[in-house]
């Protein structure tokens, strides 16, 4: 049984052989592949544009805190989603209406699975923090090390690119039976890394809820948990499909896989675009300040850890310091 990567070439032969019968027969599958393409190559820079912002933002102009860490790598991580399934598409829709033979399309198409299990590892990381700040608060607010969010994002980002980089060698070019062995392996474990992922995912989401909303000693619903739930649900709903549908293509229809996959890449392509969109929205929401809010303090309000009611207005206390760079934002 090969490798659901290796099926690549099977998917563009696919969408090719319709394009011989183009305009006779414009089937269903082709008007998937060009409607998702399109969409894809204008969301892209969009979403770009967003991450750009939070990058700038949080790398410049916001005090660094153990959630604003993740946040300013998830914000990298989306932007290397989104400029590689844009660039992707882009040469593939290339392919499909000059016929142009490109050989390395099926090398950028595994490119793409670093900053996606990056993405999946920092989401998973960002709850499990935010439940172990509930769960043992004495614990981290006394003797959590300073630097444990920079480690952590280290490890993950070695961890995932040393699995896409193994992924990529034995998987991108398959000339012999012991590769295909050897890529099948690799593809169940980076299989196996993904339902962990998902599991935390879901398990720390659920420790969040049941904190919040049952429980003897609940906990006051704040901005960054608000965040950090809708960043998970819109990860579930867009971001995992991609990662389903990557790693089942092999025991799927070749119709249906080919169906899928077009659909999961735009939908990762919406959510790497939809997390600034949710920083600001929840940033924004119910703003008690009389003065417009810039960008930094928006953002900084959605990163906020403290009730609203525990602040005056509803945003957290700024020294001197802070006060002059937001009238300067």
């Amino acid at each position: 049984m090969e490798p659901a990567s290796a099926d690549w070439g099977n998917l563009l032969s696919t969408v090719n052989e319709s394009d011989a019968t183009f305009q006779e027969d414009f089937d269903t599958m082709t008007i998937t592949f060009l409607t998702t393409s399109f969409l894809t190559v204008i969301l892209a820079p969009l979403g770009l544009a967003g991450n750009a912002v939070v990058v700038w933002l949080l790398g410049c102009r916001l005090r660094r805190n153990p959630f604003s860490v993740y946040i300013l790598h998830l914000a990298v991580a989306d932007c290397l989603v989104l400029g590689i399934v844009g660039a992707f598409c882009l040469l593939d829709l290339t392919y499909f209406f000059l016929g142009e033979n490109i050989e390395f399309l099926l090398r950028i198409n595994h490119v793409v699975v670093f900053p996606y299990l990056m993405d999946m590892s920092l989401l998973s990381a960002i709850g499990t923090e935010r439940c172990l700040s509930i769960l043992c608060p004495l614990w981290y607010r006394c003797r959590r090390p300073s630097y444990m969010s920079a480690v952590m994002c280290t490890l993950l980002w070695a961890l995932s690119l040393m699995l896409a980089i193994l992924d990529w060698v034995y998987c991108s070019g398959i000339n012999s039976d012991m590769e295909r062995d050897w890529c099948t392996s690799f593809e169940f474990i980076i299989a196996m890394w993904v339902i962990f992922l998902f599991v935390v995912l879901c398990g720390s989401s659920l420790v969040l809820l049941v904190k919040v909303f049952y429980g003897s000693r609940r906990r006051n619903m704040t901005r960054l948990i608000v965040t950090i739930l809708i960043t998970v649900l819109v990860c579930l709903l867009c971001g995992l499909p991609f990662g389903i549908s990557w790693f089942t293509l092999t025991w799927m229809d070749m119709d249906l896989g080919t169906f899928s996959y077009f659909c999961s890449r735009f939908l990762s392509c919406v959510n790497s675009s939809a997390n600034p969109i949710i920083y600001f929205f929840v940033g924004s929401f119910r703003q008690r300040q009389r003065v417009r809010p810039t960008l930094r303090m928006v953002l900084q309000r959605a990163l906020q850890d403290t009730p609203e009611g525990e602040e005056p207005g509803g945003a957290p206390p700024q020294g001197p310091t802070e006060q002059a760079e937001s009238s300067a934002v």
